[in-house]
């Protein structure tokens, strides 16, 4: 009997000197599993055969490169060197005779009476009309957001300028406001004498009302889908909470629209400076005082081959363009930097 006992004893402390074992070998299990977890997790790659990770890192490298190198090479070709090149002939007499003036070119464009009105102009109409088409769109989308009777007309309405041609819209607004055109004729009928609108100084009413009209309906598709992407969840807490529609907009949806609103600012700005399209054909080289563009000026420059003064013209356009657009990021970035990305 007491062999047999001790039998047990031994085939007993066998058996739990095994699951020991397991036991011990499942817990360096687990813990490699965490110290890799711990690894990927911290940012740390696991340990690789040095000379398969190089290899690999080396063929990333080349297929991404291969990628980029088309659209580098455009960027390069059509956008930098010509930019480049504007630099360099803002700085000469000439481009024949190639004599290095520095500044003097500059001097002379900021002294130049053409183009201290075409800045004035362009300052002016880009100073109404951008705004207006921000605050006008945004609440568009607002209104269309909600469901409101004819809402895919409306719409339909506010986007269908993006499918017209240019010619056909100046075509459109030459009819509109022509001396003898509908809305004298409907002025007329409340006692209002004819108003010449292109040779007077409500002609840049008129570009505003066209920039407008042209612009908004794409601005309000791009708030619309914003508005579309805010959390619902965080809503539904302000309403909760017994917010105000005011206070939930500008406390919650500002700061979610705040990317959206920077683009748009930026694609009208940038578009506002683009008028010159729609101004020429209404009113050729030469237009009333009001609407003398900043691209009226460059476009004369260029027909008279002036290329140095074009060019500084061109460099202080892009300087102003760069601190505007850097002044637009910075508010952003101030109004949106505690929002989740």
């Amino acid at each position: 009997m007491k062999s047999i006992t001790v039998g047990k004893r031994k085939s007993g402390q066998a058996q739990g000197l095994s699951e020991e074992k397991k036991t011990r070998k499942a817990a360096r299990a687990q813990k490699a599993l965490a110290a890799e977890d711990a690894q990927s997790a911290g940012g740390k790659p696991a340990r690789k055969k040095p000379g398969k990770t190089t290899r690999r890192m080396w063929k990333l490298k080349i297929s991404s490169g291969a990628f980029i190198a088309p659209s580098f090479i455009g960027v390069m070709v059509f956008f930098i060197l010509p930019f480049m090149v504007v630099i360099q002939y803002s700085m000469v007499d000439n481009p024949i005779s190639n004599n290095f003036v520095f500044l003097d070119n500059f001097k002379d464009i900021i002294g130049n009476s053409a183009f201290q009105k075409a800045v004035h102009n362009t300052l002016v109409f880009s100073a109404v009309a951008v705004p207006l088409a921000v605050v006008l769109s945004l609440l568009l989308a607002i209104v269309l957001e909600a469901k409101l009777p004819f809402r895919t007309q409306f719409r339909t309405f506010f986007l269908s300028p993006m499918m017209v041609p240019v010619a056909s819209i100046v075509l459109i607004w030459q009819v509109l406001f022509h001396y003898n055109g509908a809305v004298n004729d409907m002025l007329a009928v409340f006692g209002v004498s004819k108003i010449d609108w292109f040779k007077s100084e409500y002609s840049q009413i008129v570009i505003v009302i066209l920039f407008l009209w042209k612009n908004l309906g794409y601005n309000m598709i791009l708030f619309m889908a914003a508005l579309a992407s805010i959390p619902k969840d965080i809503l539904e807490v302000a309403r909760l909470e017994s917010a105000t529609p005011l206070q939930t907009f500008f406390y919650i949806k500002i700061r979610y629209l705040s990317s959206t609103i920077l683009f748009v600012t930026i694609m009208s700005l940038i578009n506002s400076f683009k008028v010159f399209r729609e101004v020429y054909l209404l009113t050729t080289d030469y237009p009333y005082d009001t609407i003398y563009m900043l691209q009226h000026f460059m476009n004369n420059k260029f027909k008279n081959l002036d290329y140095q003064t074009l060019s500084a013209a061109a460099v202080l356009m892009s300087l102003v363009m760069i601190v505007i657009i850097g002044t637009l990021f910075l508010v952003e970035n101030h109004f949106g930097k505690d929002v989740e990305g």
